[in-house]
């Protein structure tokens, strides 16, 4: 089954994986499901790494091809995707995450995270 990863998540599970939950360890390591990560994800890595956030101290580039290499699949952000955050509620103001949100319920995707605040959008968002 495929699904969508928060960003957080991708780099956590790229670079410090002791700090996943076991639910979300277990869920990346299934052989049956298909990890994704967002063109968005990478944007948002480029973004905040260029303001000089902490956390996002990582080499885009590398990212990407270290979640290539171990069978993560990209997905791109399309119209179709944009469409859709038209119809989110304003529950959370992140542009990142509002479009993982878009895209995980256009793709019928689960969208992987830790971030309690986009429980309140309900199914696609599953906590991890």
């Amino acid at each position: 089954m495929s699904l969508l990863v928060d960003t957080h998540l991708v780099l956590w599970a790229a670079y410090t994986p002791e700090r996943l939950n076991p639910v979300a360890h277990a869920r990346l390591s299934d052989d049956g499901e298909l990890p994704h990560v967002s063109a968005a994800s990478i944007w948002e890595v480029v973004i905040k790494a260029a303001l000089g956030r902490v956390d996002f101290r990582v080499d885009p580039t590398a990212l990407r091809a270290g979640l290539v290499k171990n069978g993560w699949a990209e997905l791109p952000i399309t119209t179709g995707h944009a469409l859709e955050v038209a119809k989110l509620p304003l529950h959370h103001a992140d542009t990142f995450d509002r479009i993982l949100i878009a895209q995980a319920r256009r793709e019928g995707w689960p969208l992987l995270t830790s971030d309690r605040t986009l429980e309140l959008y309900g199914p696609p968002v599953e906590l991890a």
